[in-house]
């Protein structure tokens, strides 16, 4: 039976390394790669499917709807299955291009009932910040995958990053301890195989499962990273249990946003004591979007349309006053200001008078974040 293992990633060398690694490795494979690059101009994707030998194949498919990451979508579950037909290949490699996201592909690849074995995102350590810290837009980098493609490389990177249950971490002679300590608390969960000496074999073939990885990325039951001081880089965990009032909070999110390379959770707003908020910050910017309600203001007879692992998550967080709302935003950077930063969030609490006027009077705060919710 054929397995797909996705390998993903801005940094392309890593991910070269990454694909070499796994068809010299594994016997039977091979490795597909639609190119975006010029797609926009010649009007087709060029799709490339190689084994440890060369290339085996090159194709053109034509573009969708304007959009090369349509036209991957629309190629590369037929070429899959066909290459699943035939019987020859154990292994099938994806090489996703830069900007292509990981989660995308392998809900694309499981919905055709298709096996995907492993997620696998490649990393240069060295290159973790700075791309981390780039706030450009995709398109002005050359690397967005749509002419409606609206994402920077900052907010990419992070969640092609955290995606990954893998990581193949390119031996970079240019990185340092503070590196590779960012690296292990951006996603410290993950399994980090060096390339090209590690073996990613056995991680490519370990098997993935697409719902749970779909759930580990909400911000109601994410895995975030806890409290960790190693080589110069720390994670704070700010965790409280009272309400933002919305006019402070607004005010001080470009500090915010400057403070740690990322960070990211849930929140709740006073005046929308009922919306679980998702916090997504990389570059100096904020994505800040409704992420359905909290499980404490749903009825009884709703929770048994949540899924288990929300529940879950809910319940080991759950607070008799508040239910499952909460304050939960982590903070990962090399220099990190935790007492700055604890002092600056806990301004934009309300304050004891404003909290005791009640959630009828919090409702009728200033809505400061309509404009960024577009409300």
């Amino acid at each position: 039976m054929l397995s797909v293992a996705l390998v993903g990633g801005l940094h392309s060398e890593a991910r070269a390394a990454a694909v070499e690694r796994l068809l010299a490795t594994v016997p039977g494979s091979v490795a597909l790669h639609h190119d975006l690059a010029a797609a926009a101009e010649r009007g087709t994707v060029t799709r490339t499917v190689r084994d440890a030998t060369g290339v085996l194949s090159t194709d053109e498919t034509p573009l969708v709807n304007d959009c090369a990451c349509c036209a991957l979508r629309e190629d590369l579950v037929p070429e899959l299955e066909r290459l699943a037909d035939a019987g020859l290949t154990r292994l099938a490699v994806v090489e996703l291009w830069d900007s292509v996201e990981p989660k995308a592909m392998a809900e694309v690849v499981a919905a055709a009932g298709l096996t995907v074995s492993s997620v696998i995102t490649a990393v240069d350590p060295a290159l973790l910040l700075p791309y981390l810290g780039n706030g450009d837009d995709l398109m002005e980098a050359g690397l967005a995958a749509a002419a409606t493609d609206q994402r920077t490389v900052a907010d990419t990177w992070a969640r092609q990053l955290e995606y990954a249950p893998v990581l193949a971490v390119l031996d970079s002679p240019e990185a340092d301890d503070e590196d590779r300590a960012l690296l292990a608390q951006l996603h410290p969960t993950a399994r980090r195989v060096p390339v090209p000496d590690g073996d990613l074999a056995a991680a490519a073939l370990a098997g993935f499962d697409v719902e749970a990885a779909a759930a580990a990325q909400h911000p109601a039951c994410a895995l975030l990273p806890q409290e960790a001081d190693a080589h110069g880089v720390g994670t704070y965990v700010w965790h409280r249990r009272r309400p933002f009032h919305p006019e402070r909070l607004y005010a001080a999110l470009e500090d915010l946003c400057c403070a740690a390379a990322r960070s990211r959770g849930r929140f709740w707003l006073a005046d929308r004591p009922d919306t679980l908020l998702a916090w997504d910050a990389a570059g100096g910017a904020l994505c800040v979007e409704p992420a359905g309600p909290w499980l404490a203001s749903l009825p009884d007879a709703a929770w048994e349309m949540v899924p288990p692992v929300r529940r879950a998550a809910a319940a080991l967080d759950w607070d008799p006053e508040h239910g499952d709302r909460c304050q939960h935003l982590v903070f990962t950077s090399p220099g990190l200001d935790r007492e700055g930063l604890a002092e600056l969030l806990d301004s934009c609490l309300l304050t004891d008078a404003e909290y005791a006027a009640g959630r009828e009077a919090w409702k009728r705060l200033p809505p400061a974040f309509d404009a960024l919710l577009e409300v």
